[in-house]
C-alpha cells in the first residue's frame, strides 16, 4: 500500500498578526455598517497570525489580474525548490525517483502547469506524469496526496505532491461583502509539498533473497489503506470565485458554516467501513477552515480538544493556507511521533462543497532514515 512520508512546509516572511488585522480592518472598513460584526468574526476565527509573500500595504493595494500572476509565478518559483527537496528527503529519494507530480493550488493559472518548469529545473526525469489541479480549493490537499495514491498502486510509482497557496492575492479592496471579510481576516499564504512512496515491499524482498532489485532504505509513514470523497447536496456555489478583470473573488455563502456539520455523517461512515469509530481514533490531521468545522467534530462525533489539536495549531499559527493547511497538520502528527500501527484519519474541505479524506495505520520503521538511497543526489 501507499506510504505518505513527513511534508514539508515553508511560510512567506511577512507576518500579520490578529492584532494588526483588526486594526487594519477598523482602518480600511472605517463605516462599514457591519464593522462591528466583522471584527467579532474575526476574534472568533482562533487565528493568531499568518504569513503573506507581500508587506500589507503592498497586499491591499488595488493591482489587477496581470500583475498578481506574475507575483504568482515569482513566488512559486521562489519557494518551491526548497520545500521541494525537502520532501523528497524525508522520503529518502531524489527528484529522479520521483514518477509523477500533483501540483494543486486554487489562487493562480499558470498554462503551462509549475510541473513543467519543475522538471525543467529541478531535475525530474523528463518521463515524469504531471498531475495539475486548480479547481478543489482547500479540498485539494487531501485530494492531491488520494490522487498520488492512486498512482502509486496503480503504477508502483513515487509520487511528489506540491502545494502552493497564495491566499493574499486574492484580496480585492472593492469587496465588502461579510464573506469577503471575514475570509480577508482569515486566509493566509504557504507553500508545501509531501512524497507518496509506492509500496515495494516484493523489491525489498528480491533484494534480501539476491534478487535483482534493490532494497530502498526503510521510512516510517503512514500506510494509506481507504481513500473517498463526498460532495454535500445542493451547495455547489456555497465556495466559489466571480472572475473579473481585477482578479479572482471569493464568494462565501454564510451557510457555508454550518454546512460542515453535514460533513460529519458521511465522515463517521467512513469510518466505520474501515472498522473503527470516528471518536476513537488514534490521530487526527484536518483542514478545518475555520473554527466551525473542528466545532462540528467536537459536538457531532465527540473527538475530543486534545485529538484536534494539531488542526487547531495549524489555523492559530498560519491562518487558512488552502490545500496546505492538511500538509501542515500531518507535520505536526508526524512530530508527536505515533505509536506503530496507530490509526490515523485526514480530511480536507472545499468548493462544491466536496470532502476529500483518507485513513491508514502508522508504520514507524525501525531502521528509518539509517541509509541513502542509491539515487539520492
Amino acid at each position: 500500500m501507499p506510504v505518505l512520508c513527513k511534508p514539508s512546509l515553508l511560510l512567506p516572511e511577512h507576518v500579520v498578526s490578529q492584532a494588526e488585522t483588526l486594526r487594519m480592518a477598523e482602518r480600511v472598513y472605517a463605516g462599514h455598517p457591519q464593522l462591528d460584526a466583522v471584527l467579532r468574526m474575526i476574534r472568533n476565527t482562533g487565528v493568531e497570525k499568518r504569513h503573506v509573500i507581500r508587506p500589507v500595504e503592498e497586499t491591499l493595494a488595488e493591482v489587477g489580474l496581470g500583475r498578481r500572476q506574475k507575483v504568482y509565478d515569482a513566488a512559486v518559483r521562489e519557494m518551491l525548490p526548497q520545500v521541494v527537496m525537502e520532501a523528497l528527503g524525508h522520503a529518502r529519494l531524489s527528484s529522479a525517483d520521483i514518477d509523477a507530480i500533483v501540483f494543486v493550488s486554487c489562487t493562480g493559472l499558470a498554462m503551462p502547469s509549475p510541473t513543467a518548469w519543475m522538471i525543467n529545473e529541478l531535475g525530474f526525469s523528463w518521463s515524469t506524469a504531471q498531475i495539475p489541479i486548480a479547481q478543489l480549493g482547500c479540498a485539494a490537499g487531501a485530494a492531491a496526496i488520494n490522487r498520488a495514491c492512486d498512482f502509486a498502486r496503480a503504477h508502483q510509482g513515487h509520487v511528489l505532491v506540491a502545494s502552493c497557496e497564495f491566499c493574499s492575492l486574492l484580496y480585492q479592496p472593492g469587496d465588502h461583502d461579510l464573506g469577503s471579510l471575514l475570509s480577508n481576516g482569515l486566509f493566509g499564504d504557504a507553500v508545501g509539498a509531501a512524497v507518496v512512496r509506492a509500496d515495494r515491499t516484493d523489491e525489498v524482498s528480491a533484494a534480501e533473497a539476491g534478487g535483482g532489485e534493490r532494497a530502498e532504505p526503510a521510512v516510517s509513514g503512514l500506510h494509506v489503506t481507504a481513500q473517498g470523497s463526498h460532495v454535500l447536496p445542493g451547495t455547489e456555489s456555497w465556495i466559489s470565485y466571480e472572475v473579473t478583470d481585477q482578479g479572482l473573488h471569493f464568494r462565501l455563502d454564510k451557510g457555508v458554516p454550518s454546512a460542515m456539520a453535514g460533513m460529519v455523517p458521511p465522515l463517521q461512515t467512513f469510518v466505520k467501513e474501515q472498522g473503527h469509530d470516528l471518536a476513537s481514533l488514534d490521530r487526527y490531521a484536518f483542514h478545518s477552515g475555520g473554527p466551525r468545522v473542528l466545532e462540528a467534530l467536537r459536538t457531532q462525533a465527540g473527538v475530543t480538544d486534545t485529538a484536534l489539536r494539531d488542526s487547531v495549531e495549524t489555523l492559530a499559527d498560519h491562518g487558512n493556507i488552502g490545500s496546505a493547511a492538511l500538509l501542515d497538520a500531518l507535520i505536526r502528527t508526524f512530530d508527536s511521533d505515533p505509536p506503530d500501527g496507530a490509526t490515523v484519519l485526514a480530511a480536507g474541505f472545499g468548493p462544491g462543497i466536496t470532502m476529500e479524506m483518507f485513513f491508514g495505520t502508522w508504520h514507524r520503521a525501525e531502521e528509518a532514515f539509517a541509509g541513502e538511497s542509491e539515487r539520492s543526489a
